[in-house]
């Protein structure tokens, strides 16, 4: 019988034990895999957000509008090589349920603000460009409601309403596009900003945020402060950051995500630390008796020390595997679902971070009784006999 045969059969020994052992350690994990998976999603907006772009929005807060004329005035400041603008449309297919992702853009300079992160065919371009009720949608977005190009399609809005009391713009679908990486979503859905604007009741003439890019990403805090300083007297002052610090913002809007997730799995890791921690304890004084056999017959102290300390690893790679691997394959489910709001991944990052996890649980909660175990002499262990 090998020392590995030893370990799992001291393991086992409890079955009831052992499972429930093993199931508090795999729920940990497999909450600790799944949040950690939001969190990078989350990010994902930021850490892949461009160098060179700044977004300008209302100083108030982003929700707030800025008059159109902006964006001309940016368009020719120093340090500014191209601008475009976008509008929150709020929009939905049907049913409220229907969320997407829409805004209002000018076609033409939103292409070249974003042409590194759409992927489309160039007569596609052409064709959105061209059509004043043309729409670009994600190839997410197409798939989830079974549209193709050429497609004449109601979107309605949640904020915007028509003079004749309609909340609901027919677009035509001239473009399908793809992100330029797997971890964005091929979500949205771009509308032109002179259709939705001559035809709403309220808001003419304003727009949500205007994106730029600089001439040189060294010059995006001087570009910056002389946006923000121009409109700094007017009814409408601007806030003017990278992209990456408004897309953090906007995700700060949700809350200190990385605060609750390091709360909520510090707390399951602490409490299976003590579950676990415990359980070992428990067994090892249990097997007093028995680790003094295993000396008396030849057994060293180390070799003891090494299969205690083998349980207490074995409980945590055991349950902590198949807990990270569930929340791994649960990742893969939601990644394929069509429309699904966010581009979950499980980086290699996590897994490295989880298998840390394991190693620091199996030492924390079987060093100390692995140490008895070394220690353990033998007049002591038949005296409990």
């Amino acid at each position: 019988m090998t020392h590995g045969t030893l370990i799992w059969k001291n393991l086992t020994r409890y079955r009831l034990r052992f499972f429930l052992t093993t199931f508090a350690i795999f729920i940990a994990f497999f909450l600790f895999g799944i949040l950690q998976s939001f969190d990078k999603a989350l990010d994902a907006g930021a850490e892949l957000a461009a160098d060179d772009r700044l977004v300008v929005s209302n100083r108030i807060n982003f929700t707030q509008p800025l008059p159109i004329a902006y964006v001309d005035r940016i368009r020719s400041m120093d340090g500014v090589l191209h601008a475009t603008h976008q509008s929150w449309i709020g929009s939905y297919y049907q049913e409220p349920r229907n969320f997407i992702f829409g805004f209002a853009v000018d076609p033409e300079s939103f292409m070249t603000v974003y042409q590194d992160d759409i992927v489309l065919p160039a007569e596609q371009i052409a064709a959105f460009i061209k059509n004043r009720r043309g729409v670009l949608v994600g190839a997410d977005t197409a798939g989830t409601y079974g549209w193709a190009l050429g497609d004449l399609v109601p979107i309605s809005s949640n904020i915007w309403q028509q003079a004749d009391g309609s909340k609901v713009w027919d677009v035509v679908i001239e473009g399908i596009f793809q992100s330029s990486r797997d971890e964005l979503p091929a979500n949205g859905l771009y509308m032109h900003y002179d259709y939705l604007n001559e035809a709403r009741t309220f808001g003419k003439d304003f727009t949500g945020t205007v994106a730029l890019t600089t001439t040189d990403p060294t010059l995006n805090d001087q570009v910056a402060q002389a946006i923000d300083f121009r409109f700094q007297n007017s009814a409408y002052a601007t806030e003017t950051r990278t992209e990456a610090a408004f897309n953090r913002s906007f995700v700060d809007q949700l809350g200190n995500i990385g605060l609750i997730i390091s709360s909520v799995v510090g707390a399951a890791l602490f409490t299976i630390l003590i579950i676990v921690g415990n359980t070992m304890a428990l067994s090892i004084r249990e097997r007093t008796s028995e680790i003094g056999v295993m000396k008396a017959l030849g057994f060293r102290a180390s070799t003891v020390f090494s299969m205690v300390l083998g349980e207490a690893f074995g409980l945590a790679f055991f349950g902590g595997l198949i807990g990270t691997i569930t929340a791994w394959g649960l990742v893969e489910i939601a990644r394929n679902i069509p429309g699904f709001p966010f581009v979950l991944g499980f980086p290699t990052s996590v897994w490295l971070q989880a298998f840390g996890l394991m190693v620091v649980l199996g030492v924390l909660t079987g060093l100390f009784p692995a140490w008895n175990a070394y220690r353990l002499k033998l007049s002591t262990a038949f005296a409990r006999v």
